[in-house]
C-alpha cells in the first residue's frame, strides 16, 4: 500500500494552487491533519454549487467523485449538508474552491497527493 499525505498538506497545496491561478480558497472547517477526509465545495464565481470527495471510481481506482445533494436552493442547503457530514465525522475537512475548473484542480491535488 502506497502512504498517503497528510490530508492538512494536500488542503494546504490545493488552496495555494487555486489562489496562485487567481481563484479564491477557504478552509470552511478543518479536520484531522493526517487522516481527514476532504470535502470539496466546488463553485465558479460563486455560481452552481457542488460537491466532491474521494472515492473509489469504476475501476476502484480513487478519483474525485461527486457527493451531496444535486440540486442547492440556497446558500443554507449548501451549510446544512456540510455541517451534517461534520457531525457525523468531526475528522472532515470542508474545502470551498471557487474558480473555473475547481473540479480538475480538486482532483489533480487530492488524488495525485
Amino acid at each position: 500500500m502506497t502512504p498517503r499525505l497528510a490530508s492538512g498538506l494536500i488542503v494546504n497545496a490545493l488552496i495555494r494552487r487555486i489562489e496562485a491561478a487567481g481563484g479564491f480558497a477557504t478552509v470552511l472547517a478543518k479536520g484531522h491533519h493526517e487522516a481527514g477526509a476532504i470535502l470539496i465545495l466546488a463553485m465558479e464565481r460563486g455560481a452552481n454549487p457542488r460537491f466532491f470527495e474521494r472515492g473509489p471510481g469504476p475501476d476502484g481506482a480513487p478519483t474525485l467523485v461527486r457527493s451531496g445533494p444535486m440540486e442547492m436552493p440556497d446558500a443554507g442547503a449548501i451549510g446544512e449538508y456540510w455541517q451534517r457530514r461534520r457531525s457525523r465525522d468531526p475528522d472532515l475537512w470542508v474545502v470551498e474552491l471557487d474558480i473555473a475548473e475547481a473540479e480538475r484542480f480538486a482532483a489533480e491535488t487530492i488524488i495525485g497527493g
